[in-house]
């Protein structure tokens, strides 16, 4: 009983499911409760708000809600005394370092070694560093705001996800057409998927010429790229921690990675190639290579930008197309009919240009200069 409510109702005594409010609530005013009404509320008897009546064990009375309230706030009071307890134990540890980090940059320094050599420059340590954290949302935006009005150049996006919201790119079009007054070119990668979202062309209408965009199977994680100097990219799956990159070897990787995917990509207003198996769409095909590596159909959903439940539905046409009773069956079949390798890519020219070009929208909502999105949000 125990371990079943635990799963059903995973809150503390501060803050009640509805039905354990409910019946908690009956007990109070009532002074007691049949067991049988809190059977659906294991919660209350776990977490002692309610327990047997001695005279009478079919009925249960409630703790005093003063009671609770104490005791709830005696837990309070030692988590803070802990918090404090850590933080006073953090500062005194790493004011330690501190020192110790200080003493190094000034030896660096008047031995004429390179002073910036150091932690300052390597780690992230202050302004303009190799390698910043961003924790939050705020931060986030507040960098590539900063990244974005500082950018002369050229903007590189990758977008990963399916398809792109109105909404969202609405928000960032002000950015996206700031760039373009400036000169800059804005280039974006996206999934097939994303082709389908009427918003993502209007968008690229509205910026004109100076952005392009092309699409993949398969992209890699959030990425945005700013002349060639600083990259941003997420630092949790959540996407609430960024890290803005300003190393050159780094950035210059990254931008590798971009230009060898942007080569194998298709422009948005070309048509994907056709996979010559009469039946089988070219989504299909993609989904039948990562299915014979083995991959679960999450997995194959996200990494293409689609819902799991469309990957389903396209898994169940690949099956009755192939003749496919099982899912065993349906691995051999693809293997049979030379699905389980990655679909052709049609050549590109390397100055293809699209009329509708691509927005560079780094983080979450906004075009080119957005923040929860990229380095945080799918």
């Amino acid at each position: 009983m125990a371990g079943h409510g635990t799963e059903e109702h995973p809150h503390g005594a501060d803050r009640l499911c509805e039905a354990g409010d409910r019946v908690y609530s009956q007990a109070v005013r009532r002074g007691r409760v049949r067991r049988r009404d809190a059977e659906t509320v294991p919660c209350l008897l776990e977490l002692a708000l309610l327990h047997p009546d001695p005279a009478d064990m079919a009925w249960l009375v409630p703790t005093s809600p003063q009671e609770v309230m104490a005791r709830l706030l005696r837990g309070v009071y030692d988590e803070v005394s802990a918090s404090q307890h850590r933080v006073g134990s953090a500062v005194e540890a790493f004011e330690r370092y501190t020192a110790l980090g200080e003493q190094g940059q000034s030896c660096g320094a008047g031995s004429g070694s390179g002073g910036g050599s150091g932690f300052g420059s390597g780690f992230g340590f202050g302004e303009g560093t190799a390698l910043r954290v961003l924790d939050g949302l705020a931060r986030i935006q507040t960098a590539m705001d900063a990244a974005t009005q500082a950018c002369t150049t050229e903007v590189l996006t990758v977008q990963p996800g399916g398809i792109r919201r109105e909404y969202e790119l609405s928000e960032g079009l002000h950015r996206a057409l700031e760039l373009r007054e400036r000169g800059v070119r804005m280039r974006g990668l996206y999934n097939h998927v994303a082709r389908h979202g009427q918003g993502l062309l209007n968008y690229l209408e509205l910026v004109g010429e100076a952005a392009q965009a092309r699409t993949l199977d398969e992209v890699v994680e959030r990425l945005i790229l700013f002349d060639r100097t600083v990259a941003f990219i997420p630092a949790n799956a959540e996407r609430t921690v960024a890290l803005e990159i300003r190393h050159p070897a780094l950035v210059q990787y990254l931008v590798t990675v971009f230009d060898r995917l942007w080569r194998l990509a298709i422009p948005l207003t070309a048509p994907l190639p056709d996979t010559g198996i009469e039946g089988i769409s070219h989504r299909e095909r993609s989904i039948a290579a990562l299915l014979a590596e083995g991959h679960q159909d999450a997995v194959v959903a996200e990494r293409l930008g689609i819902s799991v439940r469309t990957c389903r539905a396209h898994i169940a046409r690949l099956s009755e197309t192939l003749g496919a009773a099982s899912r065993t069956q349906l691995g051999v079949r693809i293997a049979q009919a030379g699905l389980d390798g990655a679909p052709a890519v049609a050549e590109q020219g390397a100055d293809a240009t699209l009329s509708l070009p691509a927005p560079t929208v780094p983080p979450a909502t906004p075009a080119p200069a957005p923040a929860p999105e990229s380095p945080t949000a799918r």
